[in-house]
């Protein structure tokens, strides 16, 4: 066992043992095929299906083509396990923060 598998051996038991106190610690891992979105409840600390959202594609989307590009480019970055950056959607409403989610949902 080189020293990062020792490492990570006792983080994760650590973990174990730190869940085993906490309560509501572990969160049950959702089916991931029931659903293409899911969303964050708190209080129940746990995801739930997302089933009824828009389908929007990027190209719905008109006068934002260098903000689509590069989000896309981050989001497909991240996805396949490679350096990606949190990304901040801002301005006002009705401007497509939220559309241009969910048509990278639907790429």
């Amino acid at each position: 066992m080189n020293k990062s598998d020792h490492f990570f051996a006792r983080v994760e038991g650590l973990l174990d043992r730190l869940e085993s106190i906490l309560p509501g610690a572990r969160a049950i891992a959702p089916d991931w095929q029931a659903a293409a979105a899911f969303r964050w409840d708190h209080l129940q600390r746990s995801l739930h299906p997302v089933v009824n959202f828009q389908r929007i594609s990027l190209s719905d989307l008109l006068g934002i083509d260098d903000q689509k590009q590069r989000i896309a480019q981050n989001t497909q970055q991240f996805v396949r396990g490679g350096t990606a950056n949190n990304v901040l959607l801002s301005g006002a409403r009705g401007t497509g923060k939220s559309s241009l989610v969910k048509a990278l949902l639907n790429e």
